[in-house]
C-alpha cells in the first residue's frame, strides 16, 4: 500500500491542464478563468453622485450658503451646463457631476424654497462624490487562474467583457459496477440495492467544474465492462465505481488492463477508501473508486476534487487542511490514516462514533473530514486536529 500523498503524486502525474476555450460571459459563473483579462474602460467612467442632493463647488459649500438651482442630472442623463459660482444643479445618485462642481450636498442639508437652496446648520464633511477611475481603471487586470464567483462575473460585466477565456470542462464518464445495482427509481430485486455513488460523485465532479456522463451500469461481466470502457473512450477522466479489489466478482482492474490500461498504484494507507487504483487508458485517465458509498464520496473529496482542479489549470494542490480542537476525546489510530466523519460546530469538532463506510446518513450529516495519521495516539478534548470541509 502507498501513502494518500504518495497516490496524489501518482494522479498528478496522469493529468495535465486542458486547453482554453472562450465561454459567453452569462456562462463564466463557476468556470475557471484560464489567462488574463484586463478592464476595457474605468468605472466609473466620470466623476459621480454618490447621494441624492445638490451639486455644487466644494469651495462654495459653507452651512448657511444660498444657491440657485440652474438644472438637473440623473443618473444617464447627465447636466450639460456649467454650474457657476453661487448656483447648484439637483442631482442623483449615479449621475455624472456637472462641469464646474465638486461636491454634492445631501439633500437633507439642504432646505428648498422654489429654484433657491439654503444648507442648513449641519453639513457633511465628505464630498459624496465618487471620482472617476475609483473602482478600477482601463488596463487594471483579474488574473488567472481562479474559479469565477458571482461577484467575479458581476466585475468582468462592468469591465465590458462580454466573452471570457476559461478551461475546457473535463469529461468524466462514471461507470457504476455491480450485479447487485439499480437505478434510482426502478424497482430492486431482494438482493439488489439503489445506485447511489455514481450520483454522488457526479454532484461533487459537476461543482468543481467538470461535465460528467453518468453510463448505465456495468455488470459483472467481462463483455459488460468491455463495452462500458467503450463508451468512455473519448472522455478525459473515467471514474469506475466498484469492482476494484480482488474479489471472484471484483473485474474491473483486469478487464481495464486487458483493455490496455497502465497502472500507476493500487491500494492505498487510508479509511476508508483503500482499494483505490489508478493508471492511463489511451488518452484517458481512469481512477478506480471502491464501491463503498462513503468510501467513494471521501475519495472524491481527496483524490477526484484535486485531479479536477489541475485539470482546470488551478496547480497541484491536495484537498485544502484547516485545524481545529477536538469536542471530546478520540481513541489511538491504527496503520491506515483515517478520515473521519465528523461535525465542525462552536464546541470544536465531534466525531461520529459510527464510522462505517456503508453509512451515507452519518456523511450527511458531517460537515467535515478529521484525519488521523497512521498510528495516531489518542487525542484529548481539546487537542488540535486537522479537518477538509465538505
Amino acid at each position: 500500500m502507498i501513502t494518500v500523498e504518495e497516490a496524489l503524486a501518482h494522479l498528478f502525474a496522469l493529468v495535465s491542464p486542458l486547453e482554453n476555450e472562450t465561454v459567453p460571459l452569462i456562462e463564466a459563473n463557476g468556470r475557471v478563468l484560464a489567462t488574463n483579462v484586463t478592464a476595457r474602460r474605468d468605472q466609473p467612467p466620470f466623476a459621480a453622485s454618490a447621494m441624492d442632493g445638490y451639486a455644487v463647488a466644494g469651495a462654495d459649500a459653507k452651512t448657511g450658503a444660498t444657491f440657485k438651482v440652474i438644472g438637473e442630472a440623473a443618473a444617464g442623463h447627465g447636466f450639460s451646463g456649467t454650474v457657476d459660482k453661487g448656483e447648484a444643479a439637483r442631482i442623483f445618485t449615479g449621475a455624472p457631476l456637472p462641469q464646474g462642481t465638486d461636491w454634492v450636498v445631501i439633500q437633507e442639508d439642504v432646505m428648498r424654497a422654489g429654484d433657491m437652496i439654503t444648507i442648513g446648520d449641519t453639513l457633511e464633511s465628505k464630498s459624496n462624490v465618487r471620482p472617476a477611475g475609483a473602482d478600477f481603471k482601463i488596463g487594471d487586470t483579474i488574473t488567472a487562474p481562479r474559479r469565477l464567483t458571482p461577484s467575479d462575473v458581476a466585475l468582468l460585466a462592468s469591465m465590458n467583457i462580454p466573452r471570457v477565456p476559461a478551461a475546457r470542462r473535463p469529461t468524466v464518464a462514471i461507470i457504476a459496477t455491480g450485479d447487485e445495482l439499480v437505478q434510482p427509481g426502478e424497482d430492486p430485486g431482494p438482493d439488489q440495492i439503489i445506485a447511489s455513488n455514481s450520483y454522488g460523485i457526479a454532484a461533487l465532479l459537476e461543482n468543481l467544474g467538470a461535465h460528467t456522463r453518468l453510463l448505465p451500469i456495468a455488470r459483472d461481466t467481462v463483455s459488460s465492462l468491455e463495452l462500458s470502457f467503450d463508451l468512455a473512450r473519448d472522455a478525459d477522466l473515467i471514474v469506475t465505481i466498484g469492482g476494484a479489489s480482488v474479489g471472484d466478482h471484483d473485474l474491473v482492474g483486469a478487464v481495464a488492463q486487458a483493455q490496455g490500461m497502465e497502472r500507476a498504484f493500487y491500494k492505498i494507507a487510508m479509511r476508508p477508501g483503500k482499494p483505490l487504483m489508478a493508471g492511463r487508458m489511451g488518452k484517458a485517465t481512469m481512477i478506480g473508486l471502491p464501491g463503498n458509498p462513503v468510501s467513494a464520496m471521501v475519495c472524491g473529496h481527496i483524490f477526484l476534487a484535486p485531479v479536477i482542479n489541475k485539470m482546470l489549470g488551478l496547480g497541484e494542490t491536495p484537498a485544502p487542511r484547516q485545524t481545529a480542537t477536538l469536542a471530546r476525546d478520540v481513541g489511538a489510530n491504527g496503520p491506515r490514516e483515517h478520515y473521519m466523519r465528523a461535525q465542525l460546530g462552536p464546541d470544536g469538532v465531534t466525531i461520529h462514533d459510527r464510522q462505517d463506510s456503508s453509512l451515507l446518513t452519518v456523511l450527511a450529516e458531517a460537515n467535515c473530514l478529521a484525519i488521523r495519521p497512521i498510528n495516531d495516539t489518542a487525542r484529548a478534548k481539546g487537542d488540535p486536529i486537522d479537518i477538509i470541509l465538505l
